[in-house]
């Protein structure tokens, strides 16, 4: 799995067509998992999840729902009643980290990887119909994305900005990159303290696996997160319960 620094503000809303939270009048938050070639925490997750009584969102690529070795995870997370959804198929980085309005990828490319991650999920009886949420890979995408995600009849979405949830993958080799655990944790009780929408309406993002190098796994910290936002008055959803498309009634 190839590895690359997210900017900070990579989450932020680039037009009125993607989505990056929800309604911040509203106590809800919705955990997403992503996932592509690492998913060391799946059965960890699902257990809490389950233990929790929390329904997720889990955002797979292709090539994670293509191995065998996964499949058995990806049906119990299925029949759990989580949300499963389109990473792409094979994790194509699709602008330029410096340049971000150069594409990487041609339209064709994007439909073409697009089309092949919906082949995988259908094996899984997930079709477009109850999938309609499309979480790019990296985190990282422009207008014309997203312009081909409603025309390809789906709803770009990305993690909510404001914690450093999404610095889980990191691990020490990476030096200053890298992020401990507890200072995620922290970034996140501090956003919902001092945010005065505190995280209603919340998509936050957490890796499903990361590379072993990493042995100070994030995930390991769910079910104290949940424990305490739980307490705070927030109740947990999945993504199609906390969000209502923007760009599907324009094409």
């Amino acid at each position: 799995m190839r590895f690359f620094l997210i900017i900070f503000f990579a989450a932020q809303t680039l037009s009125a067509q993607d989505i990056t939270r929800g309604d911040t009048s509203i106590r809800k938050i919705s955990i997403v998992f992503t996932g592509d070639s690492f998913a060391d925490g799946g059965n960890f997750i699902r257990q809490t999840l389950n233990r929790k009584n929390v329904k997720g969102s889990f955002f797979l690529t292709g090539n994670f729902y293509r191995n065998k070795n996964l499949h058995r995870l990806v049906e119990s997370l299925k029949k759990d009643g989580h949300y499963l959804g389109s990473h792409s198929d094979k994790h194509l980085l699709y602008c330029d980290w410096e340049k971000r309005d150069s594409l990487l990828v041609t339209r064709e490319e994007f439909f073409n990887d697009l089309e092949n991650s919906y082949k995988e999920l259908n094996k899984f009886s997930v079709t477009k119909n109850n999938a309609r949420y499309f979480l790019p890979p990296f985190e990282w995408y422009n207008d014309s994305i997203t312009k081909w995600t409603c025309e390809a009849g789906l709803q770009l979405i990305n993690f909510t900005p404001g914690s450093r949830s999404t610095a889980d993958y990191t691990y020490p080799e990476m030096g200053n990159r890298y992020v401990a655990s507890d200072v995620i944790f922290k970034s996140i009780t501090d956003f919902e303290e001092k945010s005065p929408s505190g995280m209603n309406g919340f998509i936050l993002l957490v890796h499903i696996g990361t590379d072993p190098r990493r042995t100070d796994k994030f995930y390991k910290h769910l079910p104290r997160l949940i424990d305490l936002l739980r307490k705070k008055g927030y109740t947990f959803v999945r993504v199609d319960e906390l969000l209502t498309t923007n760009c599907l009634s324009s094409f």
